[in-house]
């Protein structure tokens, strides 16, 4: 095998000594491996696996998860770029960073709670979905920084002027029922912050990231993988377990990421007649592609989609408008 990047690690043990540690990335034959070796005693170390297989960026996903995980527990790179991208952050970036990463280590959740509790009803009331109103993250810096004006509310990403109108009052009779240990402005955190402290929560999050990317990206090879053998969206969705609904959607974001899916198109439409894949493309030539309901109105009238079945008519639909759409840009192209 011949190793194509190779990296020393160290992190202090409890013991206050180094442990010492190696990531690799190698090849042979065509083949990619990537790997850990904890060095334990001099001359001995044990050697952990982390992926061996023909795809680059499958390793990549798999690589920067692992390494994270490492990470996240202290170890600590010779050579700053392990992770193979552009890493880090810097002036108001890091900042930010440091500012979240109090708010997760330093949590107050009775006033996080509360905070949740008024989303949720205010979510309700405007008919909105509660991360409209504020995300998660938001109601976090919100409960752990405790801003008492109008002014102080605006210091925090994510609260800009137009949230402050709208429900700055209403967020402040929750806050300032609270007593607060930390004064504003909140440039205190830069400073109260310890560096290996913000760089284990940092790695952390990469880790998160990693994790999803990875899991994304297993789930796109085995969707891929079942269309190339000839399975059902059933069938496809017993190996990935998502529902068809969800299926579906997959299936759109990968046509749009260039995947053909006629393979599974006609599949999935044998038992479809003609006549009726025709009206649907008719109706999608009059009424555009943007709204599914106007062209399954045209093509089945609400009685009839009904008794059919509505998941049924919306999932055919779905599958002629991938079709449908791949048409229309070449035509576009030749006008």
């Amino acid at each position: 095998m011949e190793i194509v990047f190779l990296n020393r690690l160290s992190k202090r043990n409890e013991q206050g000594y180094e442990d010492f540690a190696q990531v690799w990335i190698g090849q042979h034959e065509g083949g990619w491996s990537a790997g850990w070796s904890t060095q334990h005693v001099p001359d001995e170390s044990i050697d952990d696996l982390w992926y061996e297989g023909s795809l680059w960026q499958e390793l990549l996903h798999v690589y920067r998860h692992e390494l994270a995980l490492k990470m996240a527990e202290g170890y600590r790179p010779l050579i700053h770029g392990v992770f193979h991208e552009q890493e880090g952050s810097s002036g108001r970036g890091q900042t930010l960073q440091k500012l979240y990463c109090y708010s997760d280590l330093f949590s107050r959740d009775e006033v996080y709670e509360q905070l949740t509790m008024w989303r949720r009803q205010k979510a309700a009331t405007e008919r909105k979905a509660p991360y409209f109103i504020a995300t998660n993250r938001l109601l976090r810096l919100i409960s752990v920084y405790l801003p008492h004006t109008e002014e102080e509310l605006l210091e925090l990403p994510g609260m800009g002027q137009g949230k402050v109108s709208q429900y700055g009052t209403e967020l402040l009779a929750i806050t300032t029922q609270n007593d607060r240990t930390t004064p504003f402005p909140l440039n205190w955190v830069t400073e109260t912050l310890e560096e290996e402290v913000f760089l284990s929560w940092l790695y952390k999050q990469k880790e998160n990231q990693y994790r999803q990317e990875l899991n994304k990206f297993s789930l796109t090879r085995t969707i891929i993988e079942g269309i190339s053998d000839g399975l059902s969206l059933e069938h496809i969705g017993m190996k990935t377990g998502l529902h068809r609904r969800e299926m579906i959607e997959a299936v759109e974001h990968l046509d749009r990421d260039g995947i053909d899916m006629e393979k599974l198109i006609r599949k999935e439409l044998v038992n479809v007649s003609e006549e009726e894949q025709a009206a649907i493309w008719s109706a999608y030539e009059e009424l555009g592609d943007t709204l599914l309901k106007p062209v399954m109105l045209k093509v089945y009238g609400e009685e009839k989609a009904t008794e059919t079945g509505l998941d049924q008519i919306y999932e055919r639909l779905r599958l002629i408008r991938i079709r449908f759409r791949h048409q229309q840009v070449p035509d576009r192209h030749v006008g």
